[in-house]
């Protein structure tokens, strides 16, 4: 965003030096119980079953797992595979067998480590409990005392129960110092080990943490809980049950448990993989040979990460990350991510819907640090001619220090063409006092390159289309909206400017308007439309239909929907410039008696010029009876990945409720509209002379098909609403002498 810089985090910063304390193993098992009970499946020597191996191997590509958490479970069958193994893995998976190789070399590793540093634990806590019973038996022994008289006693009156009871006490401080460990490396912060075994899980904690239980159920012999961890069957839960809905990745029942305790590993995993790719100085990020854009380095990453992916022919990978300064500080935009309501609308032109389908923690003392959620949502870049990315996927936040946060998200399910690899931000408060913070986005992802138009695949790769510019472009945008917006609502020094009830409804009204073009031009399934394949419509061209029965605001009808992407040899500035001046109108719009608007009243939403909600008042010098009665609401924005223009017709008599605060919920509203994106060709949109810069512009065009919704769509109305947008296009090519 103009204005606003990138920037690099000192050496010193408190983000950098808690970064550089991640780079310990995040994947633990929970103690040594646990492992011994996998020897009888064959974790090394003689014994492995391949036979087994292979039956489990089948049974988990039938579950259609990501291939980190099938790792996970081959490992627990054979954590050392010889090299027909590897190259058996290697062949069904799609990997290179270096990669199979280095993964299950660091999982040995990490597993080690932590195995060594859980036995010196144990051997560290028996040590002290031996003590403790040693210097109570001591004291005993000393002055015995009667139970009932509290009179002296010989040693043997302390009963056998007695003994009992004090080694059952000790083994029950033994498991909870335990459990406070595994709760402090999830959460992020030290948990005393001394307080009361009533009040640690907390009736509101969110986190539900069992005792002793390893995750089968009776003779089972699926995935045992590698953390030690269950969320469910506690007395006094808060944590919602699966029942009801699917489970992400095809598990109910009792095998919700194992699943729930692999997705927090996962979790903490992913969170790891993060703040390595978000440091400033990381290997994993090269320069191009131009010095500019930074590339992942595959190597690399291929050896730090755990979640190596198959490489299909056709998936390509994308990777970026970019820095930037936003007006939100840290936990408000933490709280925002975590709600999917508050998500899509900070994100309104690239989440066309977002739901959370189970939460696995909510936090910590009333805040997000450790929260961790399920959740499904469809990423959308403004084109017919590029498919909606649908993803289910985890989301976890954590807090690694004051006004320092962290926020992740993994994909679970790999279906769809696309799957999001650990992406991400963190960010940090600035400490000048003001809401502001400093913000570091990763956006890594594999998808099937054969479903995105030619025009587009430039676009995507640079990461303009979905990778982080785009995302801190829009984040940049949402917040200087949302600021003036606040400000503008404290004071007002004009005294004819629109009141701050009336803003909130028209900034609504323009929202909702907006969300209802987006949802035509991306096919997204936010709204019920039905797409039709007419053979006089060429194949870029989109065409659909959606019936509005009992919708709020448009009568009983049915909307023709068409829309259609191109690409102009002129620059993106130029484009969006020409468009949005109301006194070209009449170069492009197609419909007769439009000619001139003038804009009537301007609702400012950034500091960019363009940035802004209008009423226009069409034919305004036309002396023709009711022309003046012709209004338009409109909306433009403009940031470094996308500029837009919105607009409908509106009744005068819904717009003067709007305008004076009235509920914006029942004003019809037929969208059309453009979308611009750079080409991805060059590094630069900047002018047009020598063919330097380029754009992809996208047409989208809503008409009222019928007033009955039982209506059928006729090739004559088809034909119409093509002719509508090639002779827009056409005029414009025209206007800007590309013709």
């Amino acid at each position: 965003m103009p204005g606003f810089s990138a920037f690099e985090l000192p050496l010193s910063s408190p983000l950098i030096s808690i970064m550089s304390k991640q780079n310990s193993p995040t994947l633990s098992f929970s103690n040594r119980e646990m492992m011994e009970g996998h020897s009888e499946m064959g974790l090394m020597g003689d014994h492995f079953d391949g036979g087994t191996l292979l039956i489990k191997f089948r049974s988990l590509k039938r579950m259609a797992l990501s291939n980190s958490a099938f790792f996970l479970f081959f490992f627990k069958d054979c954590n050392h595979p010889d090299e027909k193994q590897r190259a058996d893995l290697s062949r069904r998976l799609g990997l290179e067998n270096k990669q199979v190789k280095f993964w299950f070399q660091n999982r040995r590793t990490q597993m080690k480590t932590q195995i060594e540093r859980h036995e010196n634990m144990i051997l560290k806590q028996e040590n002290e409990k031996l003590r403790a019973e040693n210097s109570v038996m001591r004291e005993a022994m000393a002055n015995p005392m009667c139970n009932n008289c509290g009179g002296t006693a010989i040693p043997g009156q302390i009963s056998f129960d007695e003994h009992q009871i004090r080694i059952e006490n000790a083994r029950l401080k033994d498991e909870l110092n335990r459990i406070c460990a595994l709760a402090s490396k999830f959460l992020g912060r030290p948990i005393s080990s001394l307080a009361s075994p009533m009040s640690f899980p907390g009736s509101n904690s969110g986190l539900e943490l069992g005792i002793g239980r390893n995750g089968f159920s009776g003779g089972s012999s699926g995935l045992g809980m590698s953390m030690g961890l269950d969320f469910g069957d506690l007395p006094g839960s808060t944590l919602p049950s699966l029942a009801g809905i699917r489970s992400p990745m095809g598990l109910m029942g009792n095998e919700v448990h194992v699943e729930r305790s692999m997705l927090l590993e996962l979790a903490l995993v992913a969170m790891d993989e993060l703040i390595k790719m978000a440091q400033a100085e990381s290997p994993l990020w090269i320069k191009s040979e131009d010095g500019g854009k930074e590339i992942l380095n595959h190597e690399e990453y291929a050896r730090m990460s755990s979640f190596i992916s198959s490489t299909s022919p056709g998936y390509v990978t994308e990777a970026s990350r970019e820095t930037g300064v936003v007006i939100i500080n840290g936990s408000s935009l933490v709280e925002t991510m975590m709600d999917p309501d508050r998500w899509s609308e900070m994100f309104p032109s690239m989440i066309s819907r977002a739901v959370t389908l189970d939460v696995i923690a909510s936090g910590m003392g009333g805040s997000r640090n450790g929260s961790l959620q399920v959740m499904q949502a469809e990423i959308q870049l403004l084109s017919p001619l590029v498919p909606v990315r649908q993803l289910t996927f985890l989301r976890f936040c954590k807090q690694h220090a004051e006004g320092v946060w962290a926020v992740v998200d993994a994909s679970i399910d790999a279906g769809h063409n696309f799957k999001r690899l650990p992406s991400g931000f963190l960010v940090q408060d600035t400490p000048n006092g003001f809401s502001q913070a400093n913000i570091t986005w990763v956006e890594h992802s594999q998808y099937d390159e054969s479903v995105i138009h030619q025009l587009y695949r430039p676009l995507i790769t640079s990461g303009l289309g979905f990778g982080a510019p785009r995302w801190i472009a829009t984040l940049q945008r949402q917040c200087e909206s949302l600021a003036i917006h606040m400000s503008s609502s404290i004071t007002s020094e004009d005294p004819t400017a629109i009141s701050p009830a009336g803003r909130r409804s028209m900034l609504k009204l323009a929202q909702r308007m907006a969300n209802n073009f987006f949802s035509g031009i991306c096919l997204s399934s936010s709204q019920r439309w039905e797409t039709h394949h007419l053979g006089n419509v060429g194949d870029d061209m989109k065409v659909m239909t959606r019936k509005n029965i009992d919708v709020p605001g448009e009568p009983p009808s049915i909307v023709l929907c068409a829309a259609t992407s191109v690409w102009m040899p002129v620059s993106r500035q130029r484009v969006f410039d020409f468009l949005r001046d109301e006194r070209m109108r009449g170069e492009w719009v197609i419909l007769s008696g439009i000619g001139q608007m003038k804009e009537m009243l301007r609702i400012s939403k950034g500091q960019v010029d363009g940035n802004s909600i209008s009423v226009l008042r069409a034919n305004a010098n036309n002396s023709s009876e009711g022309s003046n009665n012709s209004l338009f609401l409109q909306e433009t924005w403009n940031d470094t990945s996308c500029s837009a223009m919105v607009y409908s017709p509106v009744e005068v008599e819904s717009l003067k409720v709007v305008m004076s605060g009235g509920d914006s919920t029942y004003v019809a509203l037929i969208p059309s509209g453009f979308t611009i994106h750079p080409d991805g060709h060059s590094g630069t949109d900047e002018g047009e002379d020598g063919g330097r810069g380029g754009c992809l512009l996208t047409v989208g065009l809503q008409i009222l098909l019928n007033s009955l919704p039982t209506a059928k769509l006729t090739a004559e109305s088809v034909e119409t609403v093509n002719e509508l947008i090639t002779g827009t296009i056409q005029k414009i090519k025209a206007a800007l002498g590309v013709a």
